[in-house]
């Protein structure tokens, strides 16, 4: 019973049962337009009498079919010429045949006999005779012409219509020249007879489009159900067209069983599986219990406007753009796509929408995809610009459907209009403007801090910060300088330099309590160091208790978890080595301890909090040195490193040592920008000027028209050159 009791209230089974819920939810959501909408139809039975409230046009298909069916058949087979040689070469071998008998040393009747054999009964009479007694002039000239009129009947062409009707006697006289004798016509005949086989051949290919094109071209037979007419009476056996036509007055035709409820379930408990594998391998930080019941919320209520949709009703108005934008910008365009994708899915097998449908919502969640990660959510309006492009697509992705489909059926424009406002009105109004008035209210109820809550934290107007700047400007200045660091090192390595710019402008918010304890603020107070009349582990607690101080500091403004995490980490575990070396000089080795004198952590695990502890560090160091070069900047960079490394403070964090090169570069190019060399001739400059002026006073009256004073702009550059070069060769 214990163990029941334990399996009951471990993770484990609050896990499974939050799984069961959800997909029981989705499930029961994507099946309920039987329960939202009246159901008519009992096992294929009409419950009563239904009259339609409007006009309603429904295309019979069955009808239609039949009519398409209809003009395809009534399509002639389309007949393609084939090759004539065989025929030729049939002439040319009859005429070698005969004149080869002819030459024979036999008898005539033997003669005869054998000629018989080459032709059939209707073509013997008159023409046996006329092949073995005319001269062999005569008989070359009924072989040419015959090949002259074989010509003209291949070109007109012979079908096996043609033979099944006995035309090919017609088609050959017809071919004959008039001026032909008649006795040489019954001739030429009789031979061609012999040889003509059929030259046309259907092709199937040309008259299988030709029927297809046909039966396109057949308008669908709509059927008007008027105004107060019965669309079915009670008990009356539901066609397919009835069903149409109750579909399209609003009412529900379909018939989910239990079976069908059962599948619903197991592809919606699949998927849901898949996706919290890919979440738990390549998005950990969403896996948990703050974005997972988020994502659910979001899915479970798209579910439920989709069956809240009428049957029959424009799909293009389901707002799936709007939560592809929404889960974009709380988690990452990647997972968005990737969970609009399956929800799609389940929208799809569930609502039974048209492959287009389906089409249409994958190419639009591919764009949303990509505008949404190049948005720099610094402006609100730029969400407003980025839905406008995706509305713009929309229009393109509907409108080429439409226009693709169009020359395949009839589809009423006005359909095509309503569709592509919807998507409109979907991707602009609710995807962009809707969705920038609700943000800040899911940023509450979720407590989710979204990039453009994020910016806005970071406005110098925000309490916090405008106490740390009148009562701390050293740390104010300290931490703007150091979020500009890490901001551009989170950008070079692919971290989110949003989140590393802002957190790196609370991470020493601690400090409010005891600003006059730390020395960047030391000067501005006019006050000396007070950590020289305290003891090194006195002045060590003073120290390290600023990032629970912070931490205090943030709960009481209301901070986001995300910004505690930078205000607790960014020292880590390190040690705080100057009152910890001072501690060594004052009470001995043996009496110090190293964990005395270390932070509380915890130790960096995330990029970005891991880049804030390199750049405090970094640029204090920097700081320190006095004008220092380049090469000793990058020494102190590499320096700094090495030692977390060697101190295991980043053991948690996911950096690689290819992050840490460019964390360093990046580092570098921007402290040289800050700390580079400034040419200390401003004094010299001030007194070559004086003295350049009174000489040229004196000699003014001197000077003659051929050469003029310089003028003051070429003066002073020249003059500024000059000591640029001293300087130099000073150096």
């Amino acid at each position: 019973m214990q163990k029941i009791l334990d399996f009951i209230s471990s993770k484990t089974f609050r896990n499974v049962l939050c799984f069961i819920v959800f997909t029981f939810l989705v499930t029961v959501t994507i099946s309920s337009q039987n329960y939202f909408f009246q159901k008519v139809i009992e096992n294929g039975i009409s419950k009563r009498d239904i009259i339609a409230q409007k006009d309603i046009k429904v295309i019979d298909t069955k009808k239609t079919e039949l009519h398409k069916k209809e003009a395809a058949q009534a399509v002639e087979p389309i007949l393609t010429q084939a090759e004539d040689d065989f025929i030729t070469s049939s002439l040319t071998t009859l005429q070698k045949s005969v004149i080869k008998i002819r030459t024979k040393n036999v008898s005539d009747e033997i003669k005869e006999d054998e000629l018989s054999v080459l032709f059939d009964e209707s073509g013997r009479r008159g023409v046996i005779e006329f092949l073995l007694k005319s001269s062999d002039s005569d008989l070359y000239a009924l072989f040419d012409k015959c090949k002259v009129v074989l010509a003209g009947v291949l070109n007109t062409g012979i079908s096996n219509e043609d033979f099944e009707n006995n035309n090919v006697t017609a088609i050959i006289k017809k071919n004959i020249p008039n001026t032909t004798p008649r006795s040489q016509i019954n001739l030429i005949t009789s031979v061609l007879n012999q040889v003509i086989v059929p030259n046309l051949v259907v092709d199937e290919f040309a008259t299988e489009i030709a029927r297809k094109n046909a039966a396109n071209a057949v308008k669908p037979y709509e059927v008007v159900f008027k105004k107060g007419s019965k669309i079915v009476f009670e008990g009356e056996p539901v066609t397919k067209l009835k069903r149409d036509a109750l579909r399209a007055a609003g009412y529900n035709v379909l018939e989910v069983n239990f079976g069908g409820l059962a599948g619903i379930y197991l592809l919606v408990a699949f998927f849901t599986f898949v996706f919290l594998q890919y979440e738990k391998n390549f998005e950990k930080q969403y896996y948990n219990a703050k974005y997972l019941p988020m994502m659910a919320t979001f899915t479970i209520l798209l579910a439920f406007i989709g069956a809240l949709l009428p049957t029959g009703f424009s799909p293009y108005i389901m707002p799936i753009p709007a939560y592809t934008i929404l889960l974009s910008i709380f988690t990452t365009p990647r997972n968005a796509f990737f969970a609009s994708t399956i929800v799609l899915a389940w929208l799809a097998m569930g609502m039974h929408w048209n492959m287009e449908v389906i089409v249409a919502f994958m190419l639009l969640n591919t764009v949303v995809m990509t505008s949404v990660s190049k948005l720099k959510f610094s402006k609100r309006s730029d969400l407003l610009i980025t839905s406008l492009k995706i509305s713009l697509a929309g229009i393109l992705v509907v409108g080429g459907i439409y226009f693709l489909e169009k020359y395949m059926m009839d589809i009423n424009n006005v359909m095509i209009l309503r569709d592509l406002g919807l998507i409109t009105v979907n991707c602009f109004i609710i995807g962009g403007v809707f969705i920038l008035g609700v943000l800040p209210i899911i940023e509450n109820a979720f407590r989710i801090m979204t990039p453009y809550g994020l910016a806005e934290l970071a406005d110098h107007n925000q309490p916090l910060l405008k106490k740390l700047l009148s009562d701390a400007p050293g740390t104010f200045n300290h931490s703007l300088i150091v979020s500009h660091l890490a901001e551009s090192a989170a950008e070079a390595i692919g971290a989110n330099p949003i989140l590393a710019r802002v957190g790196t402008m609370y991470h020493d918010i601690g400090k409010l309590l005891r600003p006059m304890f730390f020395v960047e603020n030391q000067s501005f107070y006019g006050i000396e160091n007070p950590h020289k009349t305290c003891t090194p582990r006195f002045s060590k607690m003073l120290i390290t208790a600023h990032p629970k101080d912070g931490l205090e500091l943030a709960k009481e403004y209301h901070l986001p978890q995300v910004i505690h995490n930078f205000i607790t980490q960014h020292h880590g575990t390190s040690l705080v080595s100057y009152f910890y070396n001072e501690a060594l000089k004052e009470e001995g080795e043996e009496n110090v301890k190293e964990e005395q004198f270390r932070y509380p952590g915890p130790k960096p695990n995330t990029k970005e909090t891991a880049i804030l502890m390199i750049a405090d560090a970094v640029e204090s160091a920097v700081r320190a040195a006095k004008n220092p070069s380049n090469e000793q900047i990058d020494a102190i960079i590499q320096k700094i490193i090495k030692e977390r490394l060697n101190d295991g403070q980043l053991d948690d964090s996911p950096l690689t040592l290819k992050d840490l090169k460019t964390i360093a570069e990046t580092f570098s190019r921007m402290l040289r920008g800050m700390h580079h060399k400034r040419i200390k001739y401003h004094n010299d400059l001030v007194q070559e000027l004086d003295k350049n002026r009174h000489q040229q006073d004196s000699n003014a009256e001197t000077e003659t028209e051929d050469t003029p004073a310089l003028p003051l702009d070429n003066a002073l550059e020249a003059k500024i050159k000059e000591l640029e070069e001293k300087k130099n060769g000073g150096n």
